[in-house]
């Protein structure tokens, strides 16, 4: 049985461990469940309970009106909240708990919502981003599985090549060509892949090499694609070694390229710095903001 520690659950639920116990002494809505060295834990559908009395808690049920309830009817309150717009926050919240359920109708219905609202990019910006930043945090503290991080994963893949089918796939001689990749040892494809979606969605030539590309595949694209801008991330890659060496080669054997832009947890934690050709940014919204601008080629 999957269980959770009383810290595993105020990470997942944002709930303080002093509310988590308060609930279960005062209202008694959640099971006190001891091992044998008298630790609490919990189980997965404790878990879930908690999220979604969490979730109710946020939308201004009192907890006394909470602890009232079946289990059913909370689950059916939840359900109805997920139907109605919601700040994105409750988004997010509402994803976590039918991430738990592994519940892919739940977690389509959510997303397709607020796709359907606020555009597939706003989602991926507002929503997607800053849950799987809550999801890397827990995942790095173990306070969720594989299975999770694999169910999550998937399903945004799945709708990040069906909004980049979408795209026009005519190309334009007077617009920046950009040439993206993830080395080898890499494997955030999703964020490499959302960029490949921005800069088709802008306007710009773009070839996507994929993911696991060796230094010398790099090269063999520059000198057939003729990029203006190359862009990578460096999240796992390089985590044993420093960067800076395949930088400098990677320039070096790209001279005509204008510049190489890269991103990721490695650039800042072996303090990589902006040069001549070599731009370095910190988030998303830098990468969007320079491609937004250099859309046309410069004579």
């Amino acid at each position: 049985m999957v269980t959770y520690s009383i810290s595993d659950v105020e990470k997942l639920s944002g709930v303080k461990a002093h509310t988590i116990r308060i609930w279960e002494k005062r209202y008694g809505i959640i099971p006190n469940r001891r091992t044998n060295t008298n630790i609490r834990f919990y189980s997965a559908e404790d878990l879930q309970n908690i999220l979604n009395i969490a979730l109710l808690n946020k939308k201004g049920i009192k907890i006394s009106q909470i602890a009232r309830l079946s289990g059913e009817e909370i689950k059916q309150k939840v359900a109805t909240l997920c139907d109605v717009d919601e700040v994105f926050e409750d988004q997010i919240d509402s994803l976590m708990l039918a991430m738990m359920e592994l519940n892919e109708f739940k977690f389509l219905k959510i997303l397709d919502h607020y796709i359907e609202v606020r555009g597939f990019e706003t989602t991926m910006g507002e929503i997607i981003y800053p849950f799987l930043d809550k999801l890397s945090v827990m995942w790095v503290t173990g306070s969720i599985r594989g299975v999770h991080e694999s169910f999550v994963t998937n399903i945004i893949h799945r709708k990040l090549c069906i909004e980049i089918d979408k795209l026009n796939h005519e190309t334009d001689k007077s617009r920046s060509k950009y040439l993206i990749y993830l080395p080898e040892n890499e494997g955030h494809e999703l964020s490499i892949l959302f960029l490949y979606y921005i800069i088709r969605a802008k306007g710009a030539n773009v070839l996507f090499l994929g993911a696991g590309i060796t230094f010398e595949e790099v090269i063999d694209a520059y000198h057939i694609f003729k990029p203006d801008f190359v862009f990578t991330l460096f999240n796992d890659s390089f985590a044993e070694s420093p960067l800076q060496p395949y930088l400098d080669r990677l320039l070096t054997s790209m001279p005509d390229c204008t510049k190489v832009g890269i991103s990721g947890y490695q650039t800042i934690m072996q303090n990589i710095k902006n040069s001549d050709r070599l731009m370095v940014f910190d988030d998303l919204g830098q990468i969007k903001s320079f491609i937004s601008q250099n859309i046309h080629r410069k004579d």
